[in-house]
């Protein structure tokens, strides 16, 4: 079973299903070498969700902060979206938000052959990780959003 989920954003004027999402913009964002590699992280990730904890140990040049100002960056833009647990479903010392691609996203990267996901996958398990970061890839996601 997955904990319930909400999109937190979604009514804050963020690119969400109902809006027109803007290929021009969700390209020009995902290139950034940076923005590219979570993109990449994201997408090779077993359950294709990371935590910024993931995220960061998969990119130690990155800092934790400059990872959620890409990411925030990257929901604007309608690429990534924000899955959080429910505060009554959470576990106490373990993530509550993960981040995945958006339909729309994945759409445009697959008709541009950008992010495959299988090569992304095999980059992603050939990097050496600790017991730590194993354990937050084998917990369960939230798969879906709230309504």
């Amino acid at each position: 079973m997955h904990p319930e989920t909400t999109r937190p954003n979604a009514s804050e004027g963020d690119a969400t299903e109902n809006d027109e999402f803007d290929t021009w913009a969700a390209l020009q964002k995902s290139t950034d070498t940076q923005r590219a590699n979570l993109i990449a992280d994201i997408v090779g990730h077993p359950e294709g969700a990371p935590s910024v904890k993931e995220l960061d140990y998969m990119n130690p040049s990155i800092k934790a902060d400059a990872i959620r100002r890409h990411l925030a960056t990257l929901q604007e833009v309608g690429v990534v979206e924000e899955l959080v647990v429910e505060s009554g479903n959470r576990i106490r010392g373990f993530p509550y938000k993960f981040y995945c691609l958006t339909d729309a996203a994945r759409d445009l990267f697959d008709q541009n052959g950008l992010f495959p996901v299988s090569a992304w996958q095999r980059q992603y398990d050939r990097v050496q990780k600790t017991s730590e970061i194993t354990e937050l890839e084998a917990m369960p996601r939230p798969s879906e959003t709230a309504p």
